[in-house]
């Protein structure tokens, strides 16, 4: 009887798949944490949307395996518990019967025991990813939010990830920050607390952490404002956005990556955007308003703006500004426009690209510390890409003038160990 019971239950099983197979979507009632995703870099990229209770949620590309996988990618469907979700497909539907709940992600067990997985380098779970994205400091806690495709290894589907650090070594990651939406897919940019709530998305004794971002479309890049109220866990995307559209000044589709930070001495956020062939700044009184008022030619996306004390001397300062493949000018800033005084310069080599400092570093710390994206590919791994060891800039003077340095930073020897 238990015999004839398992047949019919896996006979029923093979004709339900089979009918999904055949069918255009698939209908599921969430009750488990992932959706679990076959990719096989064999086929074409396809779209795949998710509709939760007959209404759009999401969309994005996917090598979805018709047979065996590659690898396995997941989509945290948490949000959706208890809903009914559809799933479309626009490409091969046979790997439609190979999705599936869980409330772990295929290859759970064996994370971070992979063959090609960095142990002191920061990587994701599954997929791509690039640039790092809103370097911050609030609360005790490092964010690190990132250039991320979720549902493969390759460039792609950009999201912003996210990941918080209590001492810039051992990184824990979080769920996805923001996803593509009407305006485009998430591209670089900053973060910033906004204390004195100029923004006025800030509640009482809570100020808001503001992300400001690229929305990249085939159409333009605009630059977009979103707000968090719990530490960047969530995320409200502001309802007129663009903040920024300036394709039609430049006629270049080259407007990205806003760094923003606030200038004390003129009361004013800045807002540093690369722009067709170097670096815009712009001023705001409050995140969301924003005026031109200069720019540096000779950078290529990313740029950074900040000032340094020479040779540790805090009365006798310089600003730096610089683009993502290291080449940097030392200068003069007075709010709205940076004067170059000697560069360009490299400060880096190797595979380092598109770094960004951590803002809102306690005074007391002082360190204005740094991460890049490295380009190093992890054969046969479900992930690619890594982020750098974070290093710590300095400018120091020497018999060529004053240049940029950058050492590891000292948290780094918590991972040595000394034998005597």
């Amino acid at each position: 009887m238990k015999n004839y019971q398992k047949l019919l239950t896996i006979t029923g099983a093979m004709l339900s798949l089979a009918l999904v197979a055949n069918a255009a979507d698939i209908k599921l009632k969430i009750t488990k944490k992932y959706l679990n995703l076959p990719v096989s870099h064999q086929v074409d990229r396809a779209v795949m949307t998710l509709n939760a209770d007959g209404r759009p949620s999401q969309a994005f590309d996917i090598c979805l395996a018709p047979s065996t996988p590659d690898y396995w990618v997941f989509c945290d469907v948490s949000q959706y518990k208890n809903k009914e979700l559809t799933i479309s497909y626009k490409g091969d539907n046979a790997g439609m019967a190979k999705i599936y709940q869980a409330d772990e992600f295929a290859g759970q067990d064996s994370l971070y025991k992979e063959s090609n997985r960095p142990q002191i380098h920061y990587t994701q779970k599954r997929g791509w990813n690039n640039d790092p994205n809103g370097l911050l400091y609030y609360d005790g806690e490092y964010h690190l939010f990132y250039q991320h495709n979720p549902y493969e290894r390759d460039w792609g589907n950009m999201h912003w990830g996210h990941a918080v650090s209590k001492d810039l070594i051992h990184w824990e990651e979080l769920p996805i920050a923001l996803y593509p939406d009407e305006h485009g897919t998430m591209f670089s940019g900053s973060a910033v607390i906004d204390y004195n709530n100029t923004s006025g998305f800030g509640k009482k004794g809570n100020p808001a952490m503001v992300a400001i971002y690229t929305a990249d479309s085939p159409a333009k890049q605009v630059q977009c404002i979103a707000y968090s109220l719990d530490k960047g866990r969530t995320w409200t995307k502001y309802q007129s956005n663009p903040v920024i559209d300036s394709k039609a000044k430049w006629n270049s589709q080259d407007t990205r990556d806003p760094k923003v930070f606030w200038h004390k001495p003129s009361n004013k956020w800045v807002l540093v955007l690369n722009e067709r062939d170097g670096h815009s700044i712009y001023n705001s009184d409050n995140l969301k308003d924003w005026t031109f008022q200069s720019h540096v030619t000779g950078f290529w996306e990313c740029p950074e703006l900040f000032e340094l004390p020479v040779d540790g001397n805090k009365n006798n300062t310089k600003w730096v500004m610089y683009g993502a493949s290291g080449t940097y000018m030392i200068g003069s800033f007075d709010g709205k426009k940076f004067t170059p005084e000697a560069g360009k310069y490299y400060y880096s080599t190797g595979s380092i690209y598109a770094a960004q400092t951590f803002t809102n570093i306690p005074e007391s710390d002082g360190r204005r510390i740094q991460i890049g994206w490295g380009r190093i590919s992890h054969p046969g791994m479900p992930f690619n890409g890594t982020m750098l060891l974070p290093t710590s800039l300095s400018l120091k003077t020497t018999k060529d003038g004053v240049r940029l340095f950058s050492e590891p930073i000292k948290e780094l020897e918590t991972l040595q160990t000394l034998k005597e």
